[in-house]
């Protein structure tokens, strides 16, 4: 009989690929952001010292995330076990996102396949950092198919490892690292400092899940009939060249998995930085390459439940 966190891996990931993310519906990401907007003046008023401030800020945020979850399920299972696994599945389900990913890549796909590039670039800009205002339709892809590869791992195979080893309390915790790591986890003011310790902890969060997602890259790959040797080599060859210790094992294993070249010239807000090559160019960056891409994520997250399954079974 599967314990109550498998039965929950599966409602919520089955419930994501049904349902997405609707808008309508209140999400525990967007309270996460607003409980950080509220923490981090009260944190800087403590102490001049920013990196302390930081580290506060982050601590205090992650432990009310986490202890919110642990008390709404426990407060359910006061009332009724059912209602408090109901609870844990809709925790699981808010905090997965592979049919969100799946809509924001495919309706870039769905512009660039209609020539309609000034609104793919758009449409792009929701799901990137970069500057998207003057990229050509080779440069849309590759976006695409790096934040396809990196969300794979922070949006969906890491917050599956939390809730294996931790339930939806250890899901969330992550969750609201990964939030604060894209707030305030930037090397500009005014969160040079103040940001370190919510980048780092990200960092740390996600070294194992990145390093596991390269094997489950290449699990997905050969699902969907690729070649998951040119995966593993790829992402072992070339991971550890990107500025980030996980996202370029992401990064490399998906340009394996589709046999095209990542990396180069990006622009942040008119600033170019030069990112290492991954991959090798042994097909063309098309619009086709983001819907292989996807396909590699959902054959990739389908891969990482199971293990996270079989995680379950051996410890429960």
């Amino acid at each position: 009989m599967p314990d109550t966190i498998s039965l929950a891996l599966i409602a919520g990931f089955v419930l994501d690929l049904l349902l997405g993310d609707p808008r309508w519906l209140p999400h525990p990401v967007r309270l996460i952001g607003r409980l950080a907007n509220w923490a981090e003046p009260r944190c800087r008023r403590i102490t001049a010292n920013e990196s302390v401030a930081g580290a506060l800020f982050t601590m205090v945020v992650v432990a009310v995330a986490a202890g919110s979850v642990w008390t709404v399920i426990w407060g359910l299972q006061q009332l009724h076990p059912v209602l408090a696994a109901l609870g844990m599945f809709y925790f699981v389900y808010a905090g997965l996102a592979v049919s969100d990913l799946a809509g924001e890549a495919t309706a870039v796909w769905q512009l660039l396949r209609g020539g309609d590039i000034g609104p793919a670039r758009r449409q792009l800009s929701r799901i990137v950092g970069r500057d998207t205002e003057h990229l050509k339709e080779p440069e849309i892809v590759r976006a695409t198919v790096e934040t396809v590869a990196e969300s794979t791992v922070d949006g969906i195979l890491a917050p599956m490892f939390f809730a294996a080893v931790a339930g939806a309390p250890g899901l969330w915790a992550y969750k609201a690292i990964n939030t604060l790591d894209s707030m305030v986890g930037h090397h500009e003011a005014p969160y040079t400092r103040f940001g370190w310790a919510a980048a780092r902890l990200d960092d740390v969060a996600n070294f194992v899940p990145a390093r596991l997602g390269l094997i489950l890259f290449g699990l997905g790959t050969w699902l969907i009939g690729g070649e998951p040797s040119r995966c593993w080599r790829v992402g072992w060859r070339d991971g550890g060249k990107h500025p980030s210790p996980n996202s370029g094992i992401a990064e490399a294993a998906m340009a394996g998995a589709l046999g095209v070249r990542l990396g180069g010239m990006n622009t942040y807000d008119g600033v170019k930085n030069v990112r290492p090559y991954l991959g090798d160019p042994l097909q063309p960056l098309e619009s086709s390459c983001i819907t292989e891409a996807v396909r590699v994520m959902y054959a990739t997250s389908a891969a990482g439940l199971a293990v996270c399954l079989v995680w379950r079974w051996i410890v429960s």
